[in-house]
């Protein structure tokens, strides 16, 4: 049985991007100063295909499920990168991210930080099909399988500027 360590991060759809990135600056130095390298803050609109595929190697996207998705229907391009009409599921791509890229001393690259996804997703014709259910609210959600300390610190300061919604850690579970 493997082991994880989760975490979500949300911000009010009203904060400033600049205010996300200069929070992620500061976790930065400290990132860099407890031994991850490199660390790297983006601020990113991914409003192009291939800033779309960029985006992939960040988030695997909202996923949304609905009964409005069923069936036969075809969604603006650059909405979704996959949509499962029998199911009525699809990963939604991000509007834009601000986020922090934290590589460790094996070399694997960890994210922190915040997407902004569409409202709505619409068809063709630009009409609503779903609402994604998160407004433009900033979130992210993501896990790590490590037991190493240094990632329960940075959640702990995104937990102490307020931006953290969720956090489950396994390996703390597992030592109960």
């Amino acid at each position: 049985m493997g082991l994880s360590y989760h975490y979500a991060f949300s911000a009010p759809d009203t904060t400033p991007a600049d205010a996300l990135e200069e929070f992620l600056h500061e976790v930065e130095g400290d990132a860099k100063a407890m031994g991850f390298d490199p660390v790297l803050v983006l601020d990113a609109a991914f409003d192009t295909s291939e800033r779309q595929k960029f985006a992939r190697q960040l988030t695997t996207g909202l996923r949304l499920e609905s009964d409005k998705l069923k069936g036969v229907m075809l969604l603006r391009d650059g909405q979704v990168w996959s949509h499962d009409p029998v199911h009525g599921s699809c990963r939604v791509i991000p509007r834009r991210g601000v986020v922090l890229v934290a590589t460790d001393d094996q070399r694997c690259e960890t994210v922190f930080g915040f997407f902004q996804f569409p409202a709505t997703l619409k068809d063709l014709n630009g009409k609503d099909v779903v609402e994604t259910g998160i407004g433009y609210q900033w979130t992210y959600r993501n896990f790590v399988d490590s037991p190493d300390p240094r990632y329960r610190q940075i959640v702990k300061w995104f937990t102490e500027a307020g931006y953290t919604e969720f956090e489950k850690d396994e390996f703390a579970l597992r030592k109960e």
